[in-house]
């Protein structure tokens, strides 16, 4: 808690983000965490760049964020803030992306956009989250989806 009584937001930086998340370039989709509450929300930042490999054949003269990295993206922020609350030493575990649902595209994400993904915690149970997620590019709404995760031991151990 803060001075006011609010819940204190975190953020993760990208070398937080590398700790916790096996991904790596050209396949990790978030650069940082921000607004971070506990495993219940955050914001995660994709600063979408013309180099990125996907965008020499999605499409040459008209390069457009595939949506299923979007979706990828999304699922790693969520799978982030989960693995950063349990995060306490010892071995780090896995996140397994498990369900997508109620997935929508609205505008096309191109190079220059800063992508956020809002996520927010739908449920937990166990060792499993649900999510919500917004995907917005100057506050515009770009695609949004529910997605699962679960989390697992690196040795496969749920």
């Amino acid at each position: 808690m803060n001075e006011q009584g609010g819940t204190t937001l975190g953020a993760a930086d990208i070398l937080k983000v590398l700790a916790v998340l096996p991904h790596r370039y050209p396949f990790l989709m978030v650069d940082k965490i921000v607004g971070i509450e506990s495993d219940k929300r955050a914001i995660g930042i994709k600063n979408v760049s013309a180099n990125e490999p996907h965008f020499q054949g999605h499409f040459p003269e008209n390069p457009v964020m595939p949506g299923v990295l979007i979706l990828e993206g999304m699922a790693q922020t969520a799978g982030a803030i989960c693995l950063l609350q349990r995060a306490g030493g010892g071995k780090p575990s896995l996140v397994y992306f498990m369900t997508i649902d109620k997935a929508k595209f609205r505008r096309p994400v191109v190079p220059g956009d800063v992508l956020e993904y809002h996520m927010t915690q739908l449920t937990k149970r166990r060792n499993m989250w649900w999510f919500r997620g917004e995907a917005k590019v100057d506050g515009h709404l770009v695609a949004e989806a529910e997605v699962g995760a679960m989390i697992a031991h690196d040795d496969g151990r749920k």
